[in-house]
């Protein structure tokens, strides 16, 4: 088991863990909205999609984003997952991440969908 991510405590007072497929979302999500510089000892570490979802949305946006994604997962999780398709789309005020990957250690299948207001 692996600790919770944010961190908290169970109903027992203990300090609350996570499964292995809890956990690599986890870390799926904290690479995505954890902008570069906010880590003291990682200042490359996350996406900087964040600050791309001032932007007007469009297409281009959406491509922008997917890419900045792949790159950033392949840097930072390419050896706890591998990913199976990523797609970023823009629709009207939001954009949607969709990802579907496999978890390396265990060879689960996994997906995750993440709609951002824009």
């Amino acid at each position: 088991m692996d600790i919770n991510f944010p961190f908290k405590f169970d109903g027992r007072g203990q300090t609350a863990t996570a499964n292995e497929s809890q956990h690599v979302r986890q870390m799926i999500e904290q690479l995505i909205f954890t902008s570069p510089g906010e880590r003291v000892n990682r200042p490359t570490f996350g996406s900087g999609i964040l600050q791309l979802v001032f932007a007007p949305n469009s297409p281009e946006l959406a491509a922008t984003v997917q890419f900045t994604l792949e790159a950033a997962i392949q840097q930072w999780l390419g050896d706890v997952i591998r990913v199976e398709k990523l797609e970023v789309v823009a629709e009207d005020s939001a954009l949607n991440v969709y990802l579907s990957y496999f978890i390396l250690r265990t060879g689960e299948q996994e997906s995750l969908t993440l709609t951002r207001p824009i």
